[in-house]
């Protein structure tokens, strides 16, 4: 028998994403709608760790699903991969009387989960918010539309350049495993080439690629790469090379960094927010537990946490076709 849910913890972990807050936004609502207590939990684990918790309720969590990063703030917890201080965040809930938790990460902070209640027997429920759309079990993380509008918007704004000054532009976006990023935005922005980590295109290829390009009357040309892509040790050596090798190409890199995961989410992130958190809340007063709520053909899924943390996510084999073929 399942333990009756009466006051639910919510936390955001690791690193940020749009989203987040419209997620927070919708846990606070779900307990209040269904007549359960929820709190706050600042700065993910560490937090938890220190006793670091707020009571919300619906007005506390007024115009906030239009804000990037998380009121809740976040933060890596080192002590939390210890036993001690995994014991130290249980006490703290149970002096709270906090009977669940609601975690909104990726897969570090899943993990985290997936140990605290094998440990302690608390229930778990967790929301996926990353911006590289790397986890297993949902066809869409929090921030990922987002971040890959923000840098289809970036995209064409350096295409204008590279296009009044013939250049070539070689732009570094996130996704340090996955490629998800990379692919989309740069079909969406018309990338001459896509560098990704599931595909090894290798530096011929790409030279012969370019090559083609210049010869076919393109005037400039993009490369996006994604960050943990393996065709060079770093975006700069890449360029160097291309520079040795197709001196006829003036060749400028881009590295978008941290602004991808900044901005006011997007229309699908919001709402995509308020039915994950909607559906963990309400799996919890089910009895639910170890789960992670995702999104897989318009239907709202549950995965199990572990499966979600050693599953790995798929590129779009299609979408790779078609790059191909834009790339004419």
């Amino acid at each position: 028998m399942s333990k009756t849910i009466k006051k639910v913890g919510v936390l955001t972990s690791g690193g940020d994403s749009p989203g987040m807050n419209a997620a927070i936004r919708s846990v606070v609502r779900t307990c209040a709608y269904h007549n359960i207590e929820c709190i706050g939990i600042y700065r993910g684990y560490q937090g938890m760790i220190e006793g670091d918790f707020k009571e919300m309720g619906p007005r506390s969590v007024n115009n906030i699903v239009n804000k990037g990063g998380t009121i809740l703030k976040s933060a890596r917890s080192v002590d939390f991969r210890t036993p001690e201080g995994r014991k130290k965040a249980h006490e703290n809930l149970l002096k709270a009387g906090i009977d669940a938790l609601v975690v909104i990460g990726g897969d570090g902070s899943f993990t985290g989960g997936l140990i605290f209640n094998s440990e302690y027997d608390f229930p778990v429920m967790g929301i996926p918010g990353t911006i590289d759309n790397d986890i297993y079990g949902t066809s869409f993380t929090l921030g990922y539309d987002t971040a890959l509008n923000t840098v289809v918007d970036c995209i064409d704004k350096i295409r204008d350049t590279a296009s009044s000054h013939n250049r070539l532009f070689f732009v570094e976006v996130m996704g340090r495993d996955a490629g998800h990023i990379a692919l989309n935005a740069g079909i969406g922005a018309g990338a001459e080439e896509i560098l990704i980590p599931e595909e090894d295109l290798g530096l011929d290829r790409l030279l012969d690629s370019l090559q083609k390009s210049k010869a076919s009357g393109k005037s400039s040309s993009i490369v996006v790469i994604a960050e943990g892509d393996k065709i060079g040790k770093n975006v700069f050596e890449l360029k160097d090379y291309v520079e040795a090798n197709l001196p006829e190409y003036d060749v400028r890199v881009s590295v978008l960094g941290h602004m991808q995961r900044g901005g006011s989410p997007s229309c699908f992130d919001r709402v995509l927010a308020s039915r994950l958190g909607v559906k963990a809340v309400e799996s919890l007063i089910e009895g639910k537990s170890n789960y992670m709520v995702g999104l897989k053909e318009d239907k709202v899924v549950l995965t199990p946490l572990e499966q979600a943390i050693k599953g790995k996510s798929e590129i779009d084999r299609e979408l790779l076709r078609v790059s191909d073929i834009m790339s004419t």
